[in-house]
């Protein structure tokens, strides 16, 4: 009965994690060359991988990413956004939890954050590159990207240590 509830609990979070990395996705976005846009949801997407662990974390950033581009009519993109921000999820929580192991918390999750957001622009100019046809194209979103990455990770470790890491709940 009580591994069901811990279940539930996850199941529950990870829809709102989904909820809240979709309208954090569409609260404010900044149109990129490449016909992406910048965006506040990858902050989400690392506190999702924080909070839920890789899995439900990974669902979470993956559906509510995906679901953004869909109603923000970036259709085209969401496939790959499905694919790209469950992976950024994943590389957070484990590179957090490695380096966990030999720093603080802080570092741990700055380094979380930053390799998420290399997996994140990396990702989106591989898959521009092949959408385009052009590695000079793709290239041209990767500043963007840059940008939305560095204020993603700069937004996600704030508002954990500041806010969620003070919350008993929500630590593992």
């Amino acid at each position: 009965m009580k591994e069901k509830r811990a279940n539930l609990r996850l199941l529950t979070l990870a829809a709102l994690f989904a909820a809240l990395t979709a309208v954090a996705t569409m609260l404010i976005q900044i149109p990129t060359p490449t016909k992406g846009y910048v965006n506040l949801g990858d902050s989400i997407v690392n506190i999702a991988a924080w909070v839920l662990g890789p899995v439900f974390g990974a669902a979470a950033a993956g559906i509510g990413s995906a679901a953004a581009d869909i109603f923000s009519g970036y259709v085209v993109y969401a496939p790959a956004t499905l694919i790209i921000k469950a992976a950024m999820a994943v590389v957070s929580f484990y590179v957090f939890k490695t380096v966990n192991a030999k720093f603080s918390s802080l570092p741990s999750r700055i380094a979380a954050a930053v390799s998420a957001e290399v997996v994140m622009a990396a990702g989106y100019t591989v898959f521009e590159a092949f959408m385009y046809h052009s590695a000079s194209v793709a290239f041209l979103g990767l500043p963007g990207n840059i940008v939305q990455g560095a204020l993603g990770a700069a937004v996600s470790v704030a508002v954990y240590e500041l806010v969620i890491k003070r919350v008993p709940h929500f630590q593992k």
